[in-house]
């Protein structure tokens, strides 16, 4: 399994058992906001992002009517989100790249070093750490019995997928940044709904440490994954079997 997957299923176990699940919450309600503040309206159908963050919503389930609010707020909210990146290094030379979506940029700026000085970590200049990471589509199902996944298999390797993985019955697929968009549309014609769907950054090489080392480093993480500005949070560091055991 690889480390994005690792990573994945400690995260869903995680968010299982310490029940941050208002935290998740809020962040999918943002994007929600956004999706219908800047991509087009609120109508699913004719707004892409928007029927994907509902996706999202629905696929750690959240409740109907935070969905209707979050898209009634893009329709009436006047505040004005604004997308910022950071990019810097935990302890022990992991690189950690911060994407954020906030109404007051001097209060995520502030939070983003806070959070780094505190870990011992440093913050870089905007595209030092570009060429550590690759943008690929991520999506994630669940695999039932009633699919024929070899069939399946094809259709996604047709539509651009560059790795399939499955761990407990979950299906991860990635693809690249390019074929998002299509990859999202052979979902739509195979009439599977993913749980996740989603641009990230995924790591053109991880760093293993040792797992005292490796909760240093997962404590300025869980820092940043805490703050309300913070959208998602991706870093190089490796998940080893020795660390997923340890956070088991």
């Amino acid at each position: 399994m690889s480390g994005h997957s690792k990573w994945s299923t400690i995260k869903r176990k995680k968010g299982a058992i310490d029940a941050k699940r208002s935290k998740i919450f809020s962040k999918l309600s943002k994007e929600i906001t956004i999706a219908v503040k800047d991509g087009g309206g609120h109508d699913p159908d004719y707004n892409p992002r928007l029927r994907i963050a509902i996706q999202n919503a629905k696929g750690v389930n959240m409740p109907k009517d935070n969905i209707e609010r979050a898209i009634k707020k893009g329709d009436q909210d006047g505040s004005n989100f604004t997308a910022s990146s950071f990019e810097g290094y935990a302890a022990h030379g992991i690189a950690v790249f911060v994407e954020c979506l906030s109404d007051n940029n001097n209060r995520v700026v502030s939070n983003v070093r806070a959070a780094f000085n505190k870990y011992n970590g440093t913050l870089g200049t905007n595209g030092s750490l570009s060429f550590l990471f690759d943008r690929k589509g991520i999506f994630e199902f669940e695999k039932t019995d009633a699919m024929d996944f070899d069939e399946l298999e094809m259709e996604f390797i047709d539509a651009g997928a560059e790795d399939i993985e499955i761990e407990d019955n979950n299906v991860t697929i990635t693809c690249a940044l390019e074929d998002f968009g299509s990859m999202n549309k052979k979902f739509e014609e195979l009439k599977i709904v993913p749980s996740s769907a989603e641009l990230q950054r995924i790591p053109n090489d991880t760093k293993a440490l040792a797992v005292d080392e490796a909760k240093t480093v997962l404590r300025l993480i869980e820092a940043l994954e805490d703050d309300d500005d913070v959208q998602n949070v991706f870093h190089n560091l490796e998940m080893t079997d020795e660390l997923a055991e340890s956070m088991e």
